[in-house]
């Protein structure tokens, strides 16, 4: 990290130095889901959007993991490396590299014994059940992949190289759309051809990454002899991401949750319409993902250097740009409704007026939970992963209490409004919990330096 180093380099400048590559490939990323919608939607129509939305609880927790490894063993080569101590790096990065093949084979393992059986757990029935069922079976065998290109860029990125783990996510991300549009639009294999496309993408991914750690152009440069699995950086790695996959977790269970829901009050269309809300959505949130894991690199630096001044300013940069951001966003939602839910919706009045609807109940305070994810990553990226992984599990938690009653009191206008109302109150817990944590840093004697 060279440019944190030099002192006529600005806080600004190297925030935005890791932000804009981490928010491209973040936004990059999630084109395999939402370029996935786009086809299922126009190709096979609301059960396979209902489909492939009940499998989301499976995938998210894939790339969960991916983002666990990723940013966990991520964290911990940044902080190494502003501490001075590129041997630890070396192995955290070698024993990440070792978590990615354990979790994938387990994943392999559960997704094939459970897979159907969570389908059912949602109220999947009919051509969503089949549909569904076509979805996840690819992963049984690719489970391995998709976890290892969630999490190999970001470990690229830590090395100093943002620009190329942004690449390489771009080229995965264009190697799917052709793949969807070949497999869905004129093979006609619906959502299993959505799911090979995105494995086969992700396939291209880890290739590219893994060849690089093994060049002369890595940093942390890997030799076959290098590789090694210290169990005690493993833990460490899991402690810090466990935060990050509690996030995906609470993806995961949340959209189960609903989509229980709404198949109990409504029908395959109000799952339809969630799924397309959840891909607009995905959208912001990857958004602040990519602000959060550009500010990751720098924040890990500066708390391993103890330098305090450029830590504070680069997460006050990151909580502006992720709330105006955010407001932007819900702006939008509310100006084109139709417009935006055109991407997905092709002759089907009665989506179109569902999905609208429910947008602006269930979005009105979208900027809210990249502000959150915002909090997690950065008790992440200063070592605390007790209270990152606080907040992910508290983001879960909350939402019970709103999903058993709401729903009960005001119908399917309940299940819309869960999500917005319990983020207001769980904001209102973390705020304080951030604010607090700076304020003690500044209060504590560290050692003068400039940046």
């Amino acid at each position: 990290m060279h440019e944190m180093n030099n002192s006529s380099q600005t806080v600004r400048r190297t925030f935005w130095r890791y932000t804009i590559p981490s928010v491209a490939a973040m936004l990059v990323n999630g084109l395999y889901q939402v370029v996935d919608g786009i086809f299922v939607g126009h190709y096979v129509g609301a059960d396979g959007l209902a489909g492939i939305n009940m499998a989301w609880p499976i995938i998210g927790i894939l790339i969960g993991l991916g983002l666990l490894v990723g940013l966990g063993a991520g964290s911990l080569i940044s902080i190494y490396r502003g501490e001075g101590n590129p041997q630890k790096a070396r192995d955290t990065l070698s024993t990440g590299l070792g978590l990615i093949v354990l979790l994938g084979g387990l994943m392999m393992a559960l997704i094939a014994a459970f897979g159907p059986a969570m389908m059912l757990a949602q109220g999947a029935t009919g051509a969503a059940l089949i549909l569904g069922t076509d979805y996840i079976d690819i992963f049984v065998w690719g489970a391995v992949f998709t976890l290892a290109g969630s999490a190999l860029p970001m470990l690229v990125r830590n090395d100093d190289s943002p620009h190329l783990s942004t690449g390489i996510m771009c080229l995965g991300a264009g190697l799917n759309i052709l793949l969807d549009y070949l497999l869905i639009g004129v093979m006609d294999r619906g959502l299993e051809g959505a799911a090979i496309a995105t494995v086969l993408s992700q396939s291209v991914v880890c290739f590219i990454a893994l060849s690089y750690f093994f060049s002369s152009c890595s940093g942390l440069q890997l030799t076959w002899r290098r590789l090694i699995f210290r169990s005690a950086l493993a833990l460490k790695a899991i402690g810090l991401g466990a935060s990050t996959l509690f996030m995906y977790a609470y993806f995961s269970f949340v959209v189960a949750l609903h989509n229980r829901l709404f198949m109990e009050y409504g029908t395959a269309t109000h799952v339809g319409a969630f799924a397309i809300i959840g891909y607009l959505m995905t959208i912001y949130y990857l958004l602040a993902e990519g602000i959060a894991g550009g500010m990751q690199p720098p924040i890990s630096y500066y708390f391993g250097a103890r330098q305090v001044a450029p830590l504070k300013a680069t997460l006050m940069l990151a909580i502006k740009v992720t709330l105006l951001s955010g407001l932007g966003f819900v702006a939008a939602f509310n100006l084109f409704p139709e417009t935006l839910l055109g991407l997905f919706i092709q002759n089907n009045p009665a989506l179109m007026a569902t999905a609208a609807y429910g947008m602006k109940l269930h979005l009105f305070a979208l900027y809210l939970d990249g502000l959150i994810a915002l909090a997690t990553i950065y008790f992440l990226a200063v070592n605390q992963g007790g209270k990152a992984l606080a907040i992910s599990v508290g983001n879960m938690l909350i939402q019970l209490p709103f999903l058993y009653l709401l729903p009960q009191w005001y119908g399917i206008d309940g299940i819309w409004l869960s999500i917005p109302l319990s983020n207001i109150v769980l904001f209102a817990v973390v705020a304080p919990l951030v604010w607090l944590d700076i304020r003690q840093r500044q209060q504590q004697p560290h050692p003068a330096t400039s940046y």
